[in-house]
């Protein structure tokens, strides 16, 4: 393959990175990626783009070196590069140059682009890329390399779940601090915990499957699995609190009971535990995600001490810890709310950026790491 050949067609670095020659008269896709709704009127250009590659194709050797893709003269020296399938475009999560975004001669497109300048740089850059904190804050996980052109395919399901989520949380919340008297454990969102908590979720954590999302779709799937649980143990047709009624005490219900209490307790620690597992792979998504699983943490272990000392007949001291449970999980609404906010303003181009803190690019990842140490 000629090195005018490799500047025309999609390339796969030895660094794993992709990047798309928007001059590929190859390609028959009509969308490009978040932008898809808005370039399919770049199909009408390819019989210019044909005549333009045979122009370059008669050209002498220096001319093709001098149009060769900014990409492809960085990395011509690889001999383990290998082509990928033609793709209407590939997401870039390219390293970071100290002069620009991405390598020099290709368009990099970040949270801050405006949907009209982005149309303009796909329609006139070589190559482009979408940033790492771009990424970051539609998806809530690092940037990965997946198969497919899904992402251009369906809607972005993280706000989905993050809406049942909070719908479901901040109520909770906002009861076990005793708010205006409430309490019953939010026995009055049982509703909201099935359909907005548990449906929503799981909902959301599928649709994160089929996008390739591996942490986002376990952590929404497993909380939405959590808030079917927690409504169930409400509800009296499952008997799970039932069970432990005293035929022998009038009116018991089995909620007073230890056995109840502590059994309650110990599924609370496992879920804190699983909440410590999501806090350090958060480390690697934005500060906003990081801090909802910071928060979650106690509050899943001030919750289960409440059902402990309950347990153990010291209501007061019950009351308390679930209070600061309360608190933690108001905290962590705050977080989901403004995470939620942010992405539904991406999702409509609003002029306003909030930005998340994306940490993917500070806390460096494992291949990165072995891709330095091996170019060193």
């Amino acid at each position: 393959m000629s090195r005018y050949e490799t500047s025309t067609s999609t390339t796969t670095s030895s660094t794993g990175h992709h990047h798309y020659d928007t001059s590929n008269s190859n390609n028959n896709s009509n969308g490009s990626g978040l932008f898809d709704n808005h370039v399919a009127c770049m199909t009408s250009n390819h019989d210019h783009k044909y005549a333009t590659n045979d122009a370059h194709l008669g050209a002498t050797t220096a001319r093709d070196a001098e149009t060769l893709s900014a990409g492809s003269t960085a990395r011509n020296e690889s001999t383990t590069r290998m082509m990928d399938g033609p793709n209407a475009l590939e997401k870039d999560f390219s390293r970071q140059e100290p002069y620009g975004n991405g390598y020099g001669g290709q368009t990099h497109l970040d949270a801050s682009v405006d949907s009209g300048t982005a149309l303009h740089q796909i329609r006139t850059a070589g190559s482009i890329s979408i940033s790492p904190e771009l990424f970051e804050k539609l998806y809530l996980s690092p940037p990965n390399k997946v198969k497919g052109d899904l992402r251009k395919t369906f809607g972005n399901p993280t706000p989905l779940a993050l809406i049942g989520f909070l719908l479901s949380l901040h109520p909770l919340s906002m009861t076990l601090m005793g708010w205006r008297g409430a309490g019953g454990s939010g026995a009055a969102s049982t509703g909201w915990y099935y359909f907005a908590g548990g449906l929503l979720m799981i909902l959301g954590g599928l649709g994160e499957w089929i996008l390739g999302n591996t942490f986002p779709f376990v952590v929404f799937c497993s909380f939405g699995a959590f808030w079917l649980g927690f409504a169930a143990t409400l509800q009296p047709f499952y008997n799970s609190y039932g069970a432990y009624a005293n035929a022998n005490v009038a009116g018991s219900t089995g909620l007073e009971s230890v056995g109840f209490n502590v059994g309650l307790a110990y599924f609370l620690i496992m879920m804190g535990l699983l909440c410590l597992v999501y806090l350090i792979c958060s480390i690697r998504t934005n500060l906003i995600f990081f801090l909802i699983f910071f928060t979650l943490v106690p509050a899943f272990g001030l919750l289960a001490g409440s059902y402990l000392q309950a347990a153990n007949g010291r209501a007061a001291l019950a009351a308390k810890l679930a209070e600061a449970a309360g608190a933690f999980c108001f905290v962590t609404c705050l977080c989901g709310w403004y995470i939620f906010l942010a992405i539904m303003l991406a999702s409509v181009d609003f002029p306003l950026d909030l930005p998340l803190v994306d940490l993917s690019s500070v806390v460096k990842g494992a291949s990165e790491k072995r891709k330095v140490d091996h170019m060193e």
